[in-house]
């Protein structure tokens, strides 16, 4: 999967919405008519991005539109027009670029987070299909999770809301101070409720090797674009 660099949406205290653009060719691309034609996109995508990290986002607009006049399905510049018009309110326009990406890729996993997005309030089932289509392709998008988290609970399934929110925490655990107070000391838990209480006891021994241990993975961050 290509490399992500990290533009945001506008809106949302837990977003995940990123400005992808696709692997660097082969070094004996240049020697391929079809390689050819992808360095033109690869370039294009880069000028894209850099565009709209400077707010040039007419220009940024543009730039993704020639992409798609040398290679009408590429997923990333769909996807980049994707996030260029919901930032912008832009939800029609949105939803129509994240679709003509999963046409080319249904496991996009971005695409299906942020079309998820535009649908949580209207839609919710229609929300919580695509987050979950979204963790099926990527089991590590801690925030996919949380926003199940967030759809179940507004649902008023608390139960589901809460083993989501815990997943979310698990796998990025600074996604803890955005969790709901009514669900986040379950969450702190790392259980679900109908585990046994024997789970809450420890013996020293586990304690302290447990102490002993590198919390490098704790602090991970989770990676968007995989």
């Amino acid at each position: 999967m290509g490399a992500g660099a990290a533009l945001t949406l506008a809106a949302g205290a837990v977003v995940w919405a990123v400005m992808t653009h696709s692997n660097p060719p082969s070094s004996d691309a240049a020697f391929d008519n079809v390689n050819n034609n992808r360095l033109k996109t690869d370039a294009l995508l880069e000028s894209g991005l850099l565009q709209a990290r400077y707010q040039d986002i007419p220009n940024a607009k543009a730039t993704f539109k020639r992409v798609l006049t040398l290679d009408p399905k590429n997923k990333l510049a769909w996807y980049n027009l994707g996030v260029l018009a919901q930032n912008e309110g832009h939800r029609a326009d949105a939803h129509k670029a994240y679709d003509a990406a999963l046409k080319t890729d249904p496991s996009y996993t971005s695409a299906l987070f942020n079309k998820a997005l535009l649908l949580k309030t209207d839609d919710p089932d229609g929300a919580l299909k695509l987050l979950r289509r979204a963790v099926a392709a990527d089991p590590k998008a801690a925030t996919a999770y949380f926003h199940i988290g967030e759809t179940l609970a507004r649902k008023g399934r608390d139960e589901q809301a809460r083993d989501a929110y815990r997943q979310a925490v698990e796998l990025n655990s600074s996604l803890r101070s955005q969790v709901p107070e009514s669900y986040r000391e379950s969450v702190a838990s790392g259980r679900s409720s109908n585990e046994s209480t024997e789970a809450d006891e420890s013996t020293e021994d586990a304690a302290n090797s447990e102490a002993d241990e590198s919390t490098e993975d704790a602090v991970n961050s989770e990676t968007p674009d995989r």
